[in-house]
């Protein structure tokens, strides 16, 4: 097994992935709900974007190339989903759980899974190291370092309620707002990020014309 290659996959998508960055939004979107179901709700997230990451390891640039969906749009799209979750978290009118009917599910799924976990950094980097890969052995390799950022994600969140413990309601208010404007922060580079690619995407395009 390449253990190099292991390494740099793990670092990689721990980097953009980041479980502690993660914490102050999940908390945000989670620390009004019973223990149990916080864990529910982190448990459901990262095999959503366990199966995520995986599909588009698999199959992400076939799906993109059947749809004519280039990468930038999709970094797009997630920057305007979260742009809308930013909203809801800065201004407090975020639903409660118990109001949602099934809230835990939809929370943990939507941004939780994605596009906060499974995002567009990752979902592009797996994507890179497919196309690197020679071999069987080194998919196994992109395929161990997965589950092993996704386990990593998991503990994290598992043990983000000793953190609701110590903060309390108010506290839980007060990190509520900041993750919201992290997350807008987040959404507004996404965006950025997108257009940037477009303009050189389209630029090129017209170089070559």
């Amino acid at each position: 097994m390449n253990l190099k290659f292991l390494g740099e996959v793990y670092v990689t998508l721990l980097v953009i992935v980041d479980p502690p960055g993660m914490v102050p939004v999940f908390l945000a979107l989670t620390g009004t709900m019973p223990s149990r179901a916080r864990m529910k709700a982190g448990t459901q997230a990262v095999l959503l974007a366990l199966g995520v990451i995986v599909g588009f390891a698999v199959a992400g640039q076939t799906l993109l190339d059947y749809l004519h969906v280039e990468l930038p749009a999709l970094q797009g799209a997630g920057g305007l989903l979260l742009v809308l979750v930013a909203l809801q978290l800065l201004t407090g009118k975020t639903d409660e759980p118990a109001e949602q009917g099934g809230g835990t599910s939809n929370v943990a799924l939507v941004p939780i899974g994605t596009p906060l976990l499974a995002g567009p950094g990752a979902i592009v980097a797996t994507m890179l190291f497919v196309q690197r890969a020679d071999g069987l052995t080194d998919y196994t390799v992109i395929g161990i370092g997965i589950l092993l950022v996704m386990l990593t994600v998991w503990v994290v969140l598992r043990f983000s309620g000793v953190i609701v413990k110590l903060l309390r309601p108010a506290g839980i208010e007060v990190l509520t707002r900041i993750a919201g404007l992290l997350l807008a922060a987040i959404a507004v580079q996404l965006i950025a990020d997108a257009v940037d690619s477009f303009v050189k995407l389209y630029a090129a395009a017209f170089a070559f014309a």
